[in-house]
């Protein structure tokens, strides 16, 4: 009985998951003492063998829900961590979109202004007498009547009322013009 004692010596000092992991030198301790024993009688213990530890349900129903509870918290935290991963990638996505966006609204206002630069310069050559004001007057009245059409395309019931005649376009330059010099003016 000699290798029950080291056991119930042995064991209690461990808890379970221990206890588990150390059978092997749970196995030396009971070898080392069956060795002290029976050497006396000239036996010889060659290996003691652990084949099992055997603990109650409950216990082992309670280590299953340990380990569980432990698996979810793992899963749990990983899939937070993806989803930060993915909202990150989410937003860096936007920003980069955005940037994007606004290199070409950019752009396409840098051409409009090229557009309008190379035709007042090549009406104003093409053109004797006419002033860069005449030029910007016309893709004024141009733009106008570009509006006017859009607008008589479109499908929708709003109704939109706009001023119409040669007066009309005169004032919607003049007021485009002086709402222009207004805003250089304050910026000065």
């Amino acid at each position: 009985f000699s290798h029950s004692v080291v056991i119930r010596a042995s064991v209690p000092k461990l808890d379970l998951d221990d206890a588990f992991e150390q059978k092997n030198d749970i196995a030396k301790a009971v070898e080392d003492e069956l060795e002290k024993a029976m050497s006396a009688y000239g036996y010889e213990i060659v290996q003691t063998l652990i084949v099992d530890i055997e603990p109650d349900e409950h216990v082992k129903r309670a280590m299953n829900e340990i380990n569980a509870a432990a698996r979810m918290r793992v899963a749990a935290n990983e899939k937070a961590e993806a989803e930060k991963i993915i909202q990150i990638k989410r937003a860096e996505g936007e920003a980069e979109s955005k940037y994007l966006s606004g290199v070409g609204i950019a752009r396409q206002r840098q051409a409009i202004v090229d557009g309008l630069r190379d035709s007042v310069l090549g009406f104003s050559v093409n053109v004797p007498g006419t002033t860069a004001k005449d030029v910007l007057d016309m893709v004024l009245i141009t733009q106008y009547f570009d509006t006017m059409k859009e607008i008589g395309a479109a499908s929708k019931s709003s109704s939109v009322f706009i001023p119409h005649g040669p007066g009309a376009v005169r004032d919607i330059a003049t007021q485009i013009r002086d709402g222009l010099l207004q805003a250089s003016h304050h910026h000065e």
